[in-house]
């Protein structure tokens, strides 16, 4: 059965840290990734990290406070966030996919999604 849960989602005050996790299981993946969507906001894209860990890829208004790694051993995918911002508030989803190419950010590429995890920042 294939299953993908997120964990780590918290209420932080503005500036301070926050770290997901991701757990992906049922099958291979060779992409894993980080979206988020905001009251009243379509979903978007945050970053991505293939199986290897080797590649990476990061929305432009993420890179520098968010990181994306992957633990192959504990088949886990985290995400790193600092400096979090109030407009950071979301809820965040982990999803894997089988695609090798094409964009990060096409959401029809990933076919396992997790629940999503609250990301609450206030001021």
């Amino acid at each position: 059965q294939v299953q993908v849960t997120e964990s780590g989602g918290g209420l932080v005050q503005a500036g301070e840290s926050l770290t997901l996790s991701c757990v992906a299981s049922g099958r291979a993946f060779t992409r894993y990734v980080w979206f988020r969507q905001a009251p009243g906001r379509e979903r978007e894209f945050l970053c991505g990290i293939n199986q290897s860990g080797l590649m990476t890829s990061y929305k432009d208004s993420v890179k520098g406070r968010f990181t994306i790694s992957r633990n192959n051993a504990k088949n886990t995918v985290t995400l790193m966030m600092n400096n979090l911002k109030p407009e950071d508030t979301a809820v965040y989803y982990c999803a894997a996919g089988r695609s090798y190419s094409g964009a990060w950010g096409q959401e029809s590429k990933y076919d396992a999604w997790g629940q999503g995890t609250q990301v609450t920042v206030f001021s």
